[in-house]
């Protein structure tokens, strides 16, 4: 049984040392994004959702029609791909997903109120963790 309990440590061990499992590669959605600024935190505006949308992977956030999203850069589109925004979503209703930012697909939503010109080209990187 000791022995047992020693060989599941010294696997731990050695799977936190020298990782097996990487992550799953995406495809970049783009190489530019246009931003109000150098780091793209600042708002450029605020969008009002005319649709649902169900989030496909972990980079997009879901959308309610309705709601209401802070809008800090916009992917510059390149050929075969779509036209996406990155945002938060905003109001007290959905208190639990504010602050998560996210991609949604620009084509859903309308632009409310435009705080700052998105004039700033900034190229997307890839994290390497």
């Amino acid at each position: 049984m000791t022995q047992r309990v020693y060989l599941v440590v010294l696997l731990l061990c050695l799977g936190l040392m020298c990782p097996f499992v990487t992550g799953i590669f995406m495809e970049k959605l783009a190489s530019k994004k246009l931003c109000a600024d150098d780091d793209c935190v600042y708002t450029i505006s605020l969008a009002r959702a005319e649709e649902d949308y169900n989030a496909s992977d972990c980079r997009f956030i879901n959308i309610k029609k309705g709601q209401l999203i802070y809008v800090y850069s916009k992917l510059v589109k390149e050929k075969d791909s779509g036209e996406f925004w990155a945002g938060s979503v905003y109001g007290e209703q959905y208190e639990d997903h504010m602050g998560t930012v996210g991609y949604f697909p620009s084509s859903l939503v309308s632009e409310q109120h435009v705080y700052q010109e998105a004039n700033k080209t900034v190229p997307t990187t890839v994290r390497n963790f």
